[in-house]
């Protein structure tokens, strides 16, 4: 052999096929987990266990028209739950909720029947003074940097007394006057209680409108700045504002969003049935703040969903009704409301260590 001639490279075996060396930090948890892990996942299914039980249970539920009731009581739910869940991926929540919307009803109704004026004025200047309400808590939270259980108490407390005082003085009653047959009313009941008719079944408006506002609420969460906004303030706030993210911003219009929705859902109970009791909506406050921790909320902020949200009031509705189809003793109604939170929180509690698991 000549010393000059060159070796030819050894041709190497490719190695057997094996499964991929992974260390635990780039392991992919299984699909079922995954999806689990989404704030809306847990409490659809949920949903489907609770409809399929009364189904079951109550055969007036699968009638058309009892549906139509059941999507009904969920939306006047559900309407007020969205901005409150909103809130509460921002890191707050409010306590003034249910007496808001009371309250906006009664400055739309006592303000249009004293002053005979148009019912649109009095709908405008009860809009002004929810978002009022709202900028309100909101600025008194930044401001003070209290938490927002004591700063939304106080606002509890302070309308409640008002909306019963103030109606006592100029109405002489603890409900506000008939407006069926003022100017405007017919319109504005047309926006906000009409009912239309699906295969022969009466729906109301309202349920149009909590698919519209949770579509919407659901857009901006996922696709907007200020939805990157709202997880960052409820994450971490101090981190938020380090990047520059508007934290006394987002945090006062969350709660203007919340004044919103107490005006909407006021504006409805108007124009449902022309007349607004002043002492009602204590409580209500803990049915919205319920309907979106069973919808995936957490407590601590910076996590949940809008489409998790329309499911926990689907929730409440669907029990609500149920039980009255089913002929059992709606005092029972809370105790159901008991165990879904408690149900919940404790979802909410595992998905939020199995999501935050390496």
């Amino acid at each position: 052999m000549s010393m000059t001639q060159q070796a030819e490279p050894a041709v190497g075996t490719p190695p057997a096929p094996g499964p991929q060396q992974t260390d635990g930090r780039t392991r992919r948890r299984p699909l079922a987990l995954r999806l689990l892990a989404r704030p809306e996942v847990g409490v659809f299914l949920g949903a489907v266990a609770v409809l399929v039980f009364f189904l079951f249970a109550a055969p007036p539920v699968r009638d058309g028209s009892s549906m139509a009731n059941i999507l009904y009581q969920s939306s006047t739910i559900g309407i007020m739950a969205l901005p409150v869940a909103l809130l509460m991926i921002g890191g707050e929540f409010d306590l003034s909720a249910g007496v808001a919307v009371v309250t906006s009803a009664l400055t739309a109704s006592m303000l249009s029947y004293q002053l005979t004026l148009n019912v649109w004025v009095g709908v405008i200047v009860a809009l002004l003074v929810s978002l009022a309400i709202g900028a309100f808590n909101g600025w008194l939270l930044v401001r003070t940097g209290l938490p927002s259980f004591l700063v939304t108490l106080g606002t509890f407390l302070i309308l409640q007394g008002v909306n019963l005082a103030i109606t006592k003085l100029v109405t002489g009653n603890v409900a506000t006057d008939d407006i069926s047959d003022m100017d405007g009313f017919a319109q504005a009941q047309k926006i906000f209680a009409s009912t239309f008719e699906v295969g022969g079944v009466n729906v109301k408006i309202t349920v149009v409108w909590w698919l519209v506002f949770a579509a919407l609420a659901t857009w901006v969460l996922l696709r907007t700045k200020y939805g990157n906004w709202i997880f960052a303030v409820g994450g971490n706030k101090d981190s938020a504002r380090a990047v520059g993210v508007p934290v006394t911003f987002t945090k006062i219009s969350l709660f203007m969003l919340v004044g919103f929705g107490a005006w909407f859902v006021g504006m409805h109970q108007l124009f449902s049935f022309n007349t607004v009791q002043s002492g009602e909506g204590v409580g209500q406050e803990l049915i919205y703040i319920a309907a979106a921790v069973i919808g995936g909320c957490l407590l601590t902020g910076g996590y949940g969903s809008a489409i998790g949200t329309v499911f926990g009031a689907f929730m409440f509705g669907m029990v609500q009704q149920g039980i009255v189809y089913a002929g059992w003793n709606p005092d029972w109604f809370k105790a159901f409301l008991g165990v879904m939170l408690l149900g919940a929180v404790l979802i909410n509690l595992w998905v939020q260590r199995t999501a935050t698991r390496r």
